[in-house]
């Protein structure tokens, strides 16, 4: 008993000397730390910190953000608004709306090496195709901000993000949105007319799983790939990238995307102090003409479906403002199935391109098809930069942007 008393004893100043050497630190000014406070923190930490990293597994991001560019307000709907009403008066009297601008999302790498890229998606796509593949490994847009590249990640007008627009699609094409078919019951609830008669603009939502497989040269049909497809194989993969689709909530407009991606490219070099690289995909391509050069360094496109006329305005402007430009195709074109629609159509928009090019360097300028299956990578389709050997394609366009002066 009296061993346990001289125990408790000791253990009770222990205690007392623990809790007044916390309460000297606590009391002590910043400035006025002792030497063994500091070393003993230094230790805590070496014994607590994790194990090095390989430092090009790291990714440091100084600023993100996000931030619309463009667009219109409409003007106000005829009549008064009436706020005792609000959302309740279904004519919208008086109201406005912000519509049709691009929707950004970007990141500034802490080693920023001076050369911003703006990412522009394509046909059925957001910015989320960039960010991520399929099967969840780093995509576009965390490969080339390890380099450096800082990210401007945008969604179109009338897509994604940036849905907002003045009325629902009403084209008749491919498979955006026509409208609502849909009316209520007795209760409320809703439910569609299968007999009635409706606008012929107004039909239903037309999916395209395998009409969109195809067509991006990923296999024949759902769940049988091209002979060596670099496309993820897994179920899961296919489940997760058909799911990345969207359509557009406003009718396909041109002039509107490339106002607003104008815009874009504006705000870019505003916020950054440089011009950027703008990579794009298949139809977001079509917009790369349009641009300003006063805020273009270069175009990296990624099989697009169209080209400028040579003789047209775009093709002398980019000329003349000596605007580099590289663009990459994938497999299963020149050795595609001949039987498949497809593959004639990816035939005939290569040659146009590849002709395009070939003007383009005739007249002095700086234009680059590259055919991977050429370069010896074989397997890809139209969504090479979300496939399994995206960083192999990175690394090759990253060599590109290094000859030009542009990482």
């Amino acid at each position: 008993m009296k061993k346990t008393k001289q125990l408790n004893i000791l253990l009770s100043a222990l205690l007392l000397a623990s809790a007044m050497t916390a309460c000297n630190q606590n009391t002590t000014g910043a400035d006025e730390v002792p030497e063994e406070t500091s070393e003993t923190v230094v230790e805590t930490e070496a014994e607590t910190a994790p194990p090095e990293e390989d430092s090009a597994d790291i990714l440091k991001i100084a600023k993100q953000g996000m931030f619309s560019s463009g667009g219109i307000i409409t003007s106000a709907i005829a009549g008064d608004y009436d706020p005792s009403q609000s959302w309740k008066d279904s004519s919208r009297a008086g109201n406005t709306s912000h519509v049709d601008h691009a929707n950004v999302f970007y990141q500034i790498p802490a080693d920023d090496n001076g050369n911003p890229i703006v990412y522009l998606h394509g046909y059925r796509q957001s910015r989320m195709c960039w960010m991520m593949t399929p099967d969840g490994r780093e995509g576009f847009s965390d490969l080339f901000l390890k380099n450096g590249h800082s990210a401007f990640l945008v969604d179109q007008p009338r897509r994604g993000e940036a849905g907002l627009t003045t009325e629902i699609s009403e084209d008749t094409d491919l498979d955006m949105w026509y409208g609502d078919l849909r009316k209520k019951d007795e209760d409320g609830e809703y439910y569609y007319d299968e007999e009635a008669e409706h606008p012929e603009t107004a039909q239903k939502y037309q999916p395209g799983d395998q009409a969109w497989y195809t067509y991006y040269r990923i296999g024949e049909t759902l769940n049988k790939r091209n002979p060596k497809s670099q496309f993820p194989e897994e179920e899961e993969a296919l489940n997760q990238f058909l799911r990345q689709a969207t359509p557009n909530t406003g009718n396909y407009d041109k002039v509107v995307i490339s106002k607003a991606m104008g815009e874009v490219m504006s705000d870019v070099k505003n916020m950054t102090g440089n011009k950027a690289v703008f990579m794009a995909h298949g139809e977001g391509c079509s917009v790369a003409w349009d641009l300003s050069v006063e805020n273009l360094s270069a175009i990296v496109a990624i099989e697009p479906i169209s080209v400028p006329s040579t003789s047209s305005v775009q093709y002398q402007k980019l000329l003349e403002a000596n605007i580099p430009i590289v663009i990459y195709y994938g497999d299963y074109i020149d050795d595609g199935d001949s039987e498949l629609a497809s593959t004639l159509y990816w035939q005939e928009v290569h040659e146009t391109v590849t002709a395009f090019a070939e003007q383009y360097q005739a007249d002095g300028g700086d234009c680059t098809v590259v055919d991977l299956p050429e370069e010896g990578i074989m397997g890809n389709s139209h969504f090479m930069f979300q496939e399994e050997n995206n960083q192999e394609i990175a690394d090759l366009i990253e060599k590109w942007l290094g000859k030009h002066g542009l990482n």
